[in-house]
């Protein structure tokens, strides 16, 4: 999934890469699954903490290629960088990423039935966070000289990542999918 993503960012960038962008395609699922594996085994030496904060990264990863793939989806296909539309692409492009999320960090990452009303909350802080803070870069600031509006819409998406990746694992792990008294 990823790799499609992928695909559909530099197709709106207009990237040229020195290599095919299909072979990502071939290349990055077995990366992706060894990767997971090195992870696993450093976990069990280390702690199962890091396992889950390993298994919530790759989530977030996924989500920022989500997040990024619907955002220049579309653009692409309007070829609209700025203003009012780009404000409702970029919660759009987050509300699906933050549905993902949740089934994913459920089933996957915590294994836990979690409350959907603390996750709402958690989720409605990264909200303000990812779209303020690149509606505010996009529509206030504006694109540097140099820098494509294209360019600058998804260095603005990405500008909040480590902030919004940050609250939201402290929010899953000790408010959403926190253990119960009786786990």
């Amino acid at each position: 999934m990823v790799a499609v993503l992928g695909l559909i960012i530099v197709a709106n960038l207009n990237v040229r890469l020195p290599v095919s962008p299909y072979l990502a395609l071939i290349v990055f699922p077995p990366l992706a699954a060894a990767g997971l594996y090195i992870l696993y085994r450093i976990s069990l030496v280390w702690r199962p903490f890091v396992f889950q904060f390993g298994k919530f990264f790759i989530v977030g990863g996924l989500n920022t290629f989500l997040d990024l793939g619907i955002l220049n989806l579309l653009i692409l296909l309007t070829d609209i960088t700025h203003g009012v539309w780009f404000s409702a692409f970029k919660a759009l492009s987050f509300v699906i990423t933050v549905i993902n999320s949740y089934f994913w960090n459920k089933f996957w990452t915590f294994q836990k039935t979690g409350s959907f009303v603390l996750f709402f909350a958690v989720v409605s802080g990264s909200f303000l966070i990812n779209v303020g803070v690149a509606s505010f870069l996009v529509n206030v600031l504006g694109a540097p000289a140099g820098i494509s509006p294209k360019q600058w819409d998804n260095i603005a998406a990405l500008s909040s990542v480590v902030l919004v990746l940050t609250w939201n694992f402290l929010g899953m792990k000790f408010l959403v999918f926190k253990k119960s008294a009786d786990q």
